[in-house]
């Protein structure tokens, strides 16, 4: 370590930037880090760009522009996972020959910008403790119980913060026994309401249903992206968010506010509505809110954030119902939106700090926690020797 940290005077930063992924999301992360590349400082960073594609292969090189549009100039990648190596590997595959590997180059450490399946939900995450890497972002456990909008809610059940009424099924559940499971969601949620895949983001695959024809729909919907489906009561609200920083002691930005012209804050209105359309949304930053409310709900986006055990950076979606203002969380994005117009950026830079600024802070938290970690015993031998 030592002698890296010697090397690493003597040369800018190396940081590997994941994009891509097999997820619904792929377009979105690719949008997120061309966004983040082109913010971070290039007097201090070298930046390795690692893409992966939708059927799941790893690329480096011109890997935004292969994704994006097919083009040439990007080349098979690997990362090991080996803490004895901090390189991206370019992976060479001939014909009738063993594979082969070389260094592209060290890597420093890593900003996943990998949004939904296999890059949200601790899968990368896994991969990169496994390779002994600093990286930006929640853990393994953070980044699995954020993804999971199900186990999220036990989660956020247990620690008294307060949720909307909800139903999970799963998909055996809903092919043998639709039937029966129909007339529990109702007896325990009104209409409208929301059905969403356990696991992704982006408002991908999520419905809104007034009645049972539509929700059958937005269930079978669901069902094309998880095995595992949440029924969420609808209600009255304000959409608000909050971008939350830090490790240990995570602090709040201000509270922002969506106002959806569409149903609800949907893919197309997040990703695809042009400027001044009729389906754009409308993003007010900072809400206007009572100050009280505002450092309640900033507070409430803590506790959330560290419940799960959320480190880096986070997005905290809450509903603030209209009738009796009264705060639901909703969810925690532990790899939000990072285009220059995505509300986790826009929301800190209100609140003083820039995006290039965002990024340094975000890269101190990923060392820093690497750190703390590089410090704890992995190892236990029992001691036989009998005291006399």
């Amino acid at each position: 370590m030592e002698i890296k940290d010697q090397h690493r005077k003597n040369r800018k930063f190396r940081v590997g930037v994941i994009f891509g992924g097999q997820s619904g999301e792929h377009d979105v992360s690719l949008m997120s880090a061309q966004s983040v590349m082109s913010a971070l400082d290039r007097d201090k960073y070298d930046i390795v760009p690692i893409g992966i594609s939708k059927e799941g292969r790893w690329l480096t090189g011109n890997a935004i522009a292969a994704l994006s549009d097919g083009e040439t100039g990007a080349y098979p990648a690997a990362l090991l996972p080996d803490p004895l190596s901090s390189a991206l590997m370019q992976l060479e595959i001939i014909e009738s020959q063993p594979a082969s590997l070389s260094v592209v180059s060290e890597l420093d450490v890593v900003i996943p910008i990998l949004h939904g399946t296999y890059g949200e939900d601790g899968t990368v995450q896994g991969l990169l403790e496994l390779a002994g890497l600093p990286y930006v972002g929640a853990g393994v456990v953070g980044s699995a119980v954020g993804m999971d909008k199900a186990i999220f809610k036990y989660v956020m059940a247990a620690n008294e913060i307060p949720i909307l009424p909800w139903f999970m099924i799963s998909f055996d559940e809903w092919t043998r026994h639709p039937s029966t499971i129909l007339p529990k969601i109702e007896a325990m949620i009104s209409y409208p309401v929301f059905t969403k895949p356990a696991n992704l983001g982006s408002s991908v695959g999520i419905s809104k249903c007034r009645n049972r024809e539509e929700m059958v729909d937005g269930v079978n919907e669901a069902f094309r992206f998880d095995r595992r489906v949440v029924v969420e009561q609808g209600i009255a609200a304000r959409e608000l968010e909050i971008a939350v920083l830090g490790n240990e002691d995570p602090i709040a930005s201000i509270v922002g506010e969506i106002r959806p012209r569409r149903e609800f804050y949907d893919y197309y209105a997040k990703y695809v509505a042009e400027p001044g359309s009729d389906d754009e949304s409308e993003l007010l930053i900072p809400a206007n809110i009572d100050p009280a409310l505002s450092d309640q709900v900033r507070a409430l986006a803590i506790r959330a954030y560290k419940a799960i055990d959320c480190a880096g950076m986070g997005r905290v979606d809450m509903f603030l119902n209209k009738d009796n203002q009264t705060f639901y969380i909703n969810e925690i994005n532990t790899i939000p939106g990072f285009t220059r117009i995505s509300m986790y950026p826009k929301l800190w830079e209100a609140s003083g700090i820039s995006y290039p600024q965002l990024l340094d802070r975000l890269i101190s938290l990923a060392l820093e926690r690497r750190k703390v970690k590089e410090n704890l015993v992995t190892s236990f031998q029992v001691n036989s020797t009998k005291s006399s």
